[in-house]
């Protein structure tokens, strides 16, 4: 058990330094659209028809996202792009959640959102949507390809599909779940 804490601890460490050394807007902006493409790819492969579906949806985003949960205290970060099928509009965005509960464990996880009418787009992007509790147990070893909870309701006018792509975790937590534009990266 102190092995697994001390790990996780490190993984902590890992993933705040790597915000430290952010690269530029530019950069940045290059790296969420190639993790965006990946994210399709691999959505795409479980789940050939939800082409289909994002083409002919309102709008979609899609997150990459990395948590840790110890104890009864967790948090995950990640950032993406919400893409307006309508306008044409792309949003450059963040995602913060902090949990309270029982787990232990880390992931690395993406969320594609498919968003239905102007009202749930425009909530979304202005951070108006909050995402409530989970209760969960997920694994993958990064390799093999990745567990994939299917598509489920997340809010009014707003669908989900949560893909685990590497970690490990075992939790019951309350989330708050805030997504919102990244200023910088809007400009």
């Amino acid at each position: 058990m102190k092995k697994l804490l001390t790990a996780l601890t490190v993984l902590l460490c890992l993933v705040t330094a790597s915000t430290v050394f952010a690269a530029t807007p530019a950069e940045q902006r290059a790296q969420i659209n190639a993790l965006h493409d990946k994210t399709l790819k691999n959505l795409y492969a479980r789940y050939p028809h939800a082409q289909r579906v994002i083409n002919e949806c309102y709008a979609y985003a899609t997150l990459s996202n990395t948590g840790i949960k110890i104890g009864i205290f967790g948090d995950a970060h990640g950032r993406g792009i919400a893409i307006n099928n309508q306008t044409g509009e792309r949003v450059y965005l963040r995602l913060q959640e902090l949990s309270a509960g029982i787990g232990l464990g880390a992931q690395e996880y993406d969320l594609v959102f498919l968003i239905n009418t102007r009202e749930a787009w425009d909530n979304f992007i202005a951070g108006k949507i909050r995402f409530g509790a989970s209760a969960e147990a997920a694994a993958s070893d990064g390799v093999s390809g990745g567990a994939v909870d299917g598509a489920e309701y997340a809010a009014p006018g707003v669908w989900v599909f949560q893909m685990t792509t590497k970690g490990v975790a075992l939790e019951a937590t309350i989330n708050g779940i805030k997504i919102y534009a990244d200023k910088k990266l809007n400009q």
